[in-house]
């Protein structure tokens, strides 16, 4: 593996987000760092099913937009940031065995196998800068949560979507449908607006986010699919090991999100 001396400890930039999850001085979200870069959610398991969760990614791919997959045992995502390693560079992990959700750690060396496989996808906070500048506020009303919309399997993977959905006024929500349109390799325009019983939104237990009694009428709901849908995909499977980011602790990339926006 590459390696390369990390020079800051800035917050607001990549390599310093990276660092500070690898001293064990960043556990927490991964929102609102490093704006206007590309940040990904993470999947890694055995070699011997990385075939299978390809292809549900590739029918699934709004929740489950793959921008690398790594080297067998390599945890050095070459692509997206050179020199980074996948195993430390997270703040917090989710640990599946056997289909039950195991503590979550801050670091995987411990767990790392050389017949792994780390797959980076598409997350919705690296359109945060864009919508920001359109006059989306992207710092509050958010949250994670299971709906009772099939994916498409794809042999042992299957289970239900996960959405993030957003509480935004009426304007809001059609300037985000336009301007996240532009990002389809982070999920894209929005998947349902609206009444969240629609798609069997779960608000009583999220993901990510406090659990809500009632919607205001002030607000909007807006749901987009998200990376987080392995997830359910890993508890349906029941492999023997499967790890990811925890929910809202993503891995930072060196890559502009910009560059990945459609004109």
């Amino acid at each position: 593996m590459t390696s390369h001396t990390i020079a800051t400890d800035d917050l607001r930039l990549p390599n310093g987000v990276r660092l500070a999850c690898r001293e064990g001085r960043h556990t927490g979200t991964t929102r609102g760092l490093a704006i206007g870069f590309v940040q990904c959610n993470l999947v890694v398991i055995r070699r011997k099913h990385a075939y299978e969760f390809l292809l549900y990614c590739q029918r699934n791919s709004r929740a489950c937009p793959v921008l690398e997959v790594t080297d067998t045992g390599d945890p050095e995502p070459k692509r997206m940031a050179p020199g980074a390693d996948l195993r430390t560079d997270l703040p917090r992990y989710a640990i599946y065995r056997s289909g039950q959700r195991m503590p979550d750690r801050t670091s995987i060396l411990e767990l790392w196998q050389d017949d792994f496989v780390a797959f980076l996808i598409g997350s919705g906070i690296s359109f945060d800068q864009a919508l920001e500048r359109a006059g989306v506020c992207t710092t509050r009303d958010r949250w994670v949560l299971r709906t009772s919309l099939p994916t498409i399997p794809a042999g042992r993977f299957h289970g239900p979507l996960v959405v993030t959905m957003r509480w935004l006024s009426p304007d809001q929500a059609i300037t985000a449908t336009q301007v996240t349109s532009r990002f389809p390799s982070n999920h894209g325009a929005p998947l349902h607006i609206g009444d969240p019983g629609l798609i069997g939104a779960d608000l009583s237990d999220p993901y990510f986010g406090p659990p809500i009694k009632t919607v205001p009428p002030s607000v909007v709901p807006v749901f987009w699919a998200c990376g987080v849908t392995p997830q359910e995909a890993a508890l349906a499977a029941e492999v023997d090991i499967m790890i990811a980011h925890s929910p809202g602790h993503g891995f930072v990339t060196d890559v502009d999100a910009a560059s990945l926006a459609l004109p």
